[in-house]
């Protein structure tokens, strides 16, 4: 081989990086100073017989996988043409959808211990994707960070309230992302002891019922939640929206018959049912964690207030027009009317003071801007007060 040869081939090695993971090796990218590891098996694909069952071990496999792209996307479907252009949808075709990414400084040292943070993306538990552009790590592994972004099961295959199913798979997938981070994080330069959490929106809303585990310690060290539900709710009313999947395609709300369903054909159904719903106080069914089980035993806001992750640090915050996701991009917020927000208000019981408040404090508000600082209150910031209450 001439100099020269020799000389590329070495460059090409440089720019696909490997490193050992339990499972096997994984060859990532190198560029600009930063090495990415995409689409790394946590767990084994929840297709088959694993499907609606607790997320398995990741399978081992020989030689080098590539990791220079992002895995399968969980099964779901666009946002409508109003939401699209503020929420843009990725889908990637394929069973592996429950994969880690990893970003870090290629320039390392062997005994690093550069501090983690892991995120958790939104979307409703219907949709989102650790692949979105918006959640590069690169900022983060630029300062030293080692980021790592998750996928896990979303709607049906992750949410459905079904008698002979563990509920809430979405969460327990996101466990078992967590202690794959404990255990392989330091080849990728990263301080096992040292990992914190962020999400937002229902990423959010899922790590606040990790949060609220007994062993959540095992998991994290620090936890960042912006904008998600501190809720769950019991199974009846969680289960709305897998019964009536069922009865929509005329098949028993059982684990056999949805596992005998094509994901997309769940998928269709579910997002066809929500589409009946403009803003959060809807009435048409919705997607939600549901109390009972290992991932969520009780209310996450409950067993927090009684002291649960007292000793993990929590920086915790909502966006402060929050509502304009929800009402702005589907118009709602300009067709509601003073009757509207009366009987929104009833609907919700919510104290009239508390409108008379929102309009005192912005007098030139619309009714819909009115409604959805109410629908803000409820959801985010009211939980969130109760959070910041000194420890009983």
């Amino acid at each position: 081989m001439t100099d020269a040869a020799t000389d590329a081939a070495a460059e090409v090695t440089a720019s696909r990086p490997v490193v050992a993971v339990s499972t096997g090796r994984v060859r990532g990218i190198r560029e600009g100073g930063l090495d990415r590891f995409l689409g790394i098996p946590y767990a084994a694909p929840p297709v088959g017989e694993r499907r609606f069952r607790a997320p398995e071990p990741a399978l081992a496999w020989e030689g080098e996988r590539d990791a220079a792209a992002f895995g399968p996307t969980a099964p779901q479907t666009p946002y409508g043409a109003h939401v699209a252009k503020y929420l843009p949808t990725v889908e990637i075709a394929g069973d592996d959808v429950l994969t880690v990414n990893v970003w870090t400084l290629a320039d390392r040292s062997a005994d690093a211990a550069l501090p983690v943070l892991v995120f958790v993306h939104g979307g409703a538990l219907t949709r989102g994707s650790a692949a979105l552009p918006t959640y590069d790590g690169e900022r983060f592994a630029r300062h030293g960070i080692v980021y790592v972004s998750i996928q896990y099961r979303l709607g049906q295959e992750g949410f459905a309230v079904l008698d002979d199913v563990p509920r809430n798979l979405g969460v327990s997938d996101q466990e078992a992302a967590l202690r794959w981070v404990r255990r392989e994080i330091a080849a990728f330069g990263g301080d096992p002891g040292r990992v914190t959490v962020m999400g937002h929106s229902a990423g959010a809303n899922t790590l606040t019922a990790l949060l609220a585990l007994p062993h959540a310690k095992e998991l994290f060290d620090r936890a960042i939640l912006q904008s998600g539900p501190l809720s769950a709710q019991p199974p009846k009313k969680a289960g709305r929206m897998t019964r009536e999947v069922a009865k929509r395609l005329k098949i028993s709300p059982s684990k056999g018959a949805f596992a005998a369903t094509d994901p997309s054909a769940l998928v269709a159904e579910q997002t066809a049912i929500a589409a009946g719903s403009g803003s959060p106080l809807g009435r048409s069914p919705a997607v939600a964690l549901a109390i009972g089980g290992d991932a969520v035993p009780r209310t996450p806001l409950d067993a927090l207030i009684d002291g649960a992750g007292r000793d993990i640090p929590v920086l915790i915050g909502s966006t402060s027009e929050e509502y304009r996701l929800w009402l702005v991009p589907t118009g709602a917020v300009d067709r509601a009317t003073t009757f509207t927000l009366a009987v929104a208000r009833r609907f919700a019981r919510v104290p009239a003071r508390i409108v008379r408040a929102h309009r005192s404090r912005r007098p030139e508000s619309t009714p819909g801007e009115v409604l959805g600082e109410v629908v803000g209150d409820m959801l985010l910031r009211g939980p969130i007060a109760v959070r910041r209450q000194p420890d009983r």
